[in-house]
């Protein structure tokens, strides 16, 4: 017989899921209150939330419906069991202390989070007791990943146990319907951290330290200041002078500077906002979102020869405070760190790069996760992730595999991956591990995370098939010496698994789009069509093998490139002619100009030190230097990355083609290009022509393998896949034949996200749909 609603029911309750740092315990404990429940809510470290309920039996399927469905924003709760026991006679309903967690639970605490709109409110009263105080949080923002040294989530293991609350924040802390109850990060004024400025001689200004920060930079001078995950370098966006002097100093050339806007209807000054990006934005996460330029409102040089800049909104307390006293509304707000070393986390450090700045603003709470600010960028309508970290990390992935393991990612834009059961834990960004710095750091985020997740043992070690990567080499001896299995993976097929991971498809047909991959031939891929699924893994197609020659040295000048691809088509001589013709600019650019040009076509003649490629990258590279848009590499993709910018200035295209027979015979395009270079056509429209071209190719043979398999799934991933006019041209070909279109929106499409691609191959493995010599 069933319970009467006036019978009393017990139950105890575990919940799984993002539910620590969130306010979840203050709202269990509310709506208990609400529905005269008694008993008892508390962490569990890993093992997640526990809950004792009694009551009758209305109210507690009044209880059990609210924590469903209004639990609070930043709460995710993916696993809720629910065992009926008997009555424990409570007389109230507590929060209790927290307790360790047995290692076998999936609770993970939430990103960092911006500030809300409730502290943003009090930041900014001159009654509240927190007026203009920049660690200004509460249950539902600040910091947490950045500030976890372990779990569970309680002061005491943050970096916050070095600030003892004062007695008003404490009486806060323990109100359970306080909006800061368990704040772990929650401080004011009289207890918490605070910040000082110091010049570079390493004095201390004495007063008002925001403020004058604030006027420092509308004077022109260039501040390093201690944030979240790590230190910003800023200074005016909107002053030519200043950002040219920044660009001397880090020695960055080129790479685009990321900004910091003050609100919004700023922003759309200087951008164009489509509804998708304003909702990024403004979210939780506050990426860098790239957008589309609009007017000359800032300084020239903040992104030179792109069509689009880096722009974020304010995130903490600091950064709404300086733009309060600021007269600027646009800061440079770029990583401290030097190119390919790692962001400075610690006041110590920050030191070291006082040639590049004027003065230093610092503050005393440590930073114990260092965490960059993400990059997104929104493609063909689709986010696109192209920096995974702040707002994002140390959220899972779920997958359909069960297994403990890591995996170690590619060598550029690296991040990490570690496997606990069916869940995929992707790091923060960690970036160029041919860098010791670089390694020491990544080293660093794998001792965090098994603190953290509680690893203890491995089934698996996964790492890039390439022999030489400082990744690879690592992971294979981390795994002889705690006698682990290691898996090898190939570059691309990673970056393929991470479509069926996303999408939670089964099999697919891939278009794998990048600029440098080991390929399991021994030579470099980068234009790749791949099945992937239950039948394994197989390769039925690429871009046409062509020269390059001096290897690494072709990334950093095309015309390298350019060389190899027009040796498919030509003489040495013919070439020599051309391009001294054509783009006699990418030959002065080299080092040692017209003799290393000389050598570069000797080398192709005789295949000395030439390696052999099909890489998407090197070919969009090739054609940016044919074009006089990009000569010379000084950040990663630049060449590409301004050829799209070139070719989106174009009204119309000239029609090109590549033609696709077994392979993608991309260099049958130079002698097109040539053609209409001689007729005087506009070089922007073959700019357009040429992705339009390359899209259209590998859309084609795509299909054409998916038609012959019998597979309905076609995805695209890799570096290039953040490009606009290659995955437009790509999508619209595959659905106007009936196919279903992937993309990635939550893993990184490029190197960022390789190692979720791995931890993927890795569960196939075990699972035995992929063999070990067929994926790497």
């Amino acid at each position: 017989m069933a319970p009467s609603t006036g019978e009393k029911m017990a139950y105890l309750l575990k919940v799984d899921g993002v539910v620590q740092g969130v306010g979840f315990r203050p709202f269990v404990y509310r709506i208990a209150y609400k529905y005269e429940i008694r008993g008892y809510v508390k962490n569990l470290g890993d093992a997640g939330v526990e809950i004792f309920v009694e009551g009758r039996k209305e109210n507690v399927d009044k209880f059990l419906n609210s924590l469903k469905n209004e639990a609070p924003p930043l709460a995710k709760v993916e696993n809720l069991k629910i065992e009926e026991v008997n009555s424990r006679g409570y007389k109230d309903f507590r929060i209790e202390k927290s307790s360790m967690g047995n290692g076998a639970g999936d609770s993970i605490i939430p990103p960092d989070v911006a500030i809300c709109e409730d502290c943003l409110r009090e930041l900014f009263d001159p009654k509240d007791r927190r007026y203009l105080y920049p660690f200004i949080v509460c249950t539902n923002c600040g910091p947490r990943f950045s500030i976890i040294e372990s779990l569970p989530y309680d002061r005491e293991n943050t970096s916050m146990r070095d600030f003892p609350m004062c007695e008003l924040c404490r009486e806060e802390y323990k109100d359970p319907l306080n909006r800061r109850y368990h704040a772990e990060p929650t401080c004011c004024e009289k207890c918490g951290p605070r910040y000082e400025l110091y010049t570079k001689d390493g004095r201390r200004v004495e007063r008002e330290p925001l403020k004058t920060a604030a006027r420092l930079i509308d004077e022109g001078k260039i501040i390093a200041i201690k944030g979240i995950g790590g230190f910003h370098i800023a200074c005016d966006a909107t002053n030519e002078e200043v950002v040219r002097e920044l660009r001397n100093r880090l020695g960055r050339e080129q790479q685009p500077f990321a900004i910091m806007v003050k609100d919004l209807d700023t922003i759309k000054k200087i951008a164009y906002v489509n509804p998708e990006e304003e909702e990024e934005l403004k979210s939780y996460r506050r990426p860098i979102t790239l957008l589309r330029k609009k007017g000359k409102f800032l300084a020239e040089s903040v992104a030179p020869g792109l069509h689009t800049v880096g722009i974020m909104l304010p995130y903490a307390g600091v950064h709404y405070i300086l733009f309060h006293y600021s007269s600027s509304p646009a800061y440079v707000m770029t990583s401290a760190n030097y190119p390919d070393m790692p962001m400075v986390k610690d006041n110590e450090k920050i030191w070291g790069m006082i040639d590049a700045v004027d003065y230093i603003l610092l503050h005393n709470r440590r930073i114990v996760n260092r965490i960059d600010d993400s990059v997104v960028r929104f493609v063909d309508g689709k986010r696109a992730i192209i920096r995974r970290s702040r707002g994002f990390v140390p959220l899972p992935i779920e997958m359909p595999f069960s297994y403990n393991g890591i995996a170690l990612g590619a060598e550029l834009m690296n991040s990490i991956s570690l496997v606990k059961k069916r869940k995929i834990y992707l790091s923060q960004y960690i970036g160029n591990t041919s860098k010791i710095d670089v390694m020491d750091f990544l080293q660093e985020a794998i001792e965090r995370f098994n603190k953290i997740l509680k690893m203890k043992d491995f089934d698996l070690i996964i790492v890039d098939s390439h022999p030489l990567y400082n990744t690879s080499n690592f992971g294979r001896k981390m795994a002889k010496e705690i006698d682990v299995e290691v898996l090898e993976v190939q570059h691309h097929y990673a970056h393929i698994a991470t479509l069926l991971l996303e999408n939670k498809v089964k099999e697919i047909v891939g278009i794998a789009v990048d600029g440098v991959g080991y390929g399991s031939d021994g030579k470099i891929w980068g234009g790749e069509i791949i099945y992937l699924g239950k039948d394994g893994v197989r390769r039925y197609s690429h871009i046409t093998y062509y020269p390059l020659p001096g290897g690494d040295l072709a990334s950093y000048y095309p015309i390298r490139s350019l060389a190899g691809l027009l040796s498919l088509e030509y003489g040495e001589d013919e070439i020599r002619e051309l391009l001294y013709k054509f783009t006699p600019g990418a030959i002065s650019s080299l080092k040692y100009g017209e003799r290393e040009f000389d050598i570069i076509l000797q080398q192709i003649a005789k295949r000395i030190n030439v390696s052999e490629t099909s890489s998407t990258g090197r070919f969009l590279d090739a054609i940016s230097s044919l074009l006089g848009v990009c000569y010379c590499r000084t950040y990663e993709g630049e060449p590409a990355m301004k050829l799209e910018s070139f070719a989106l200035k174009s009204r119309g295209y000239e029609e090109l083609s590549i033609p696709w027979e077994k392979e993608i015979r991309a260099h049958k395009i130079l002698p097109q290009i040539l053609e209409a270079l001689r007729k005087g056509m506009k070089k922007e429209k073959l700019a357009y022509a040429t992705h339009k071209a390359i899209g259209k190719a590998l859309a084609e043979k795509a299909m054409e393998v998916a038609e012959n398999l019998g597979i309905k799934d076609i995805g695209v991933s890799g570096g290039v896949a953040c490009n606009q006019i290659i995955i437009e041209e790509i999508r619209n070909r595959v659905e106007s034949n009936g196919f279903l279109f992937h993309t990635t929106q939550d893993i990184p499409r490029g190197d960022n996200g390789i190692s979720a691609g791995q931890a993927y191959l890795g569960g196939m493995y075990l699972e035995g749909y992929v063999k070990k010599d067929e994926v790497r």
